[in-house]
């Protein structure tokens, strides 16, 4: 099974939007662990490829439960969201929603963590989105 994938809208740059996500993370307590600019690496090798960042992000008090739950679950911790700009010009936000690490993990569904991961990123992203 696929995992689902929560996407959303941006009016802003791909870069902008990785901002205005570093700060809205950062100012919630969170630490950002990594911002992968895929673009960039592609263009390493020679290769196109249209704005892409990876924002790589968490919060020890919501991941750990969900590790202690499960340590395979690191596969998929600290959470993940790309920006990208489509062919379209349409920059985009997403994200897999927070409830697969229970569908793809020996998580419980009703663990808190996962329904604060699930509000937290709604959050942030929404605030990165934001006109």
């Amino acid at each position: 099974a696929s995992a689902e994938i929560i996407r959303k809208a941006s009016p802003h740059s791909v870069s902008e939007t990785a901002d205005r996500l570093t700060a809205a993370v950062e100012g919630a307590g969170a630490s950002v662990v990594a911002r992968i600019d895929h673009a960039a690496a592609a263009a390493g090798v020679d290769a196109d490829l249209r704005p892409t960042t990876l924002l790589v992000f968490g919060n020890p008090k919501l991941g750990t439960p969900v590790m202690q739950a499960d340590q395979a679950a690191g596969l998929d911790l600290p959470m993940r969201v790309v920006i990208f700009e489509g062919a379209d010009g349409v920059v985009t936000v997403a994200y897999h929603d927070p409830a697969e690490l229970a569908a793809n993990h020996a998580v419980p569904a009703d663990l808190e963590s996962l329904g604060m991961m699930t509000g937290a990123l709604d959050k942030l992203t929404g605030a990165a989105i934001a006109p």
